[in-house]
């Protein structure tokens, strides 16, 4: 017993000099970086805290907005949730979450124009780079819905949604609501091989889905 307690000692005392050593180390690493980078990475990750608090605020306003049972009152909520994303931009513009957030509270404004324009923003390197494939599938999915909505030329919204939607299930395949709005697009444009495949597709993610079963009853 007396042997084990020994080991188990020698052991704590290893394992603590190799902290101390790793905290010597990184300590050294910083005092051979230039003072101005330090300060520049501080001031960076400080930026993106600050950028985090004002997403997560107008996430928050943007929930309000949508819950608000008077129109007048909804809107002003989404204004100011694009305002706090508009903070979380200026201090991280390369994180696409807050271009995305602008784009949700303009559109709950009316402005759908203008949150495509948020959406462009945010699918475009390097800031698209933030976001995971499904998240980029669900982005592109929102920009195809505002194409179809805003276009002035319906077959050139159509063009457009269908070239995001395909980009959409590329990146998840198992987007429920890409592949229902893909049939759709295809059915509209006469393409209904494609149009059936897209809304099999969509059932067998989500077999009692009443949009791809009706999709599949007009294409039968």
């Amino acid at each position: 017993m007396e042997t084990e307690a020994q080991a188990l000692q020698v052991h704590t005392v290893s394992f603590q000099v190799l902290l101390a050593l790793l905290a010597l180390g990184l300590m050294w690493a910083l005092q051979g970086l230039p003072r101005s980078l330090i300060s520049k990475l501080r001031s960076r990750n400080r930026s993106r805290e600050q950028a985090r608090r004002h997403f997560v605020r107008g996430a928050q306003l943007l929930g309000r907005s949508r819950g608000a049972t008077a129109q007048n009152s909804g809107r002003s909520l989404a204004r100011e949730a694009a305002a706090e994303a508009d903070k979380a931009i200026a201090l991280d513009p390369l994180d696409a979450a807050s271009h995305v957030l602008k784009a949700l509270a303009l559109e709950r404004q009316g402005q759908a124009t203008a949150a495509i324009g948020c959406l462009d923003s945010a699918l475009v390197l390097p800031v698209s780079k933030s976001l995971s494939a499904p998240e980029k599938s669900d982005a592109l999915v929102k920009r195809a819905e505002l194409e179809l909505e805003t276009s002035d030329s319906k077959r050139r919204g159509l063009e457009a949604a269908l070239d995001d939607l395909k980009a959409a299930v590329g990146f998840n395949a198992r987007n429920f609501k890409a592949l229902c709005l893909l049939g759709t697009c295809y059915e509209k444009k006469g393409m209904l091989v494609e149009a059936r495949k897209a809304f099999q597709d969509a059932l067998e993610v989500n077999p009692k889905s009443q949009e791809a079963k009706a999709g599949m009853d007009r294409l039968s």
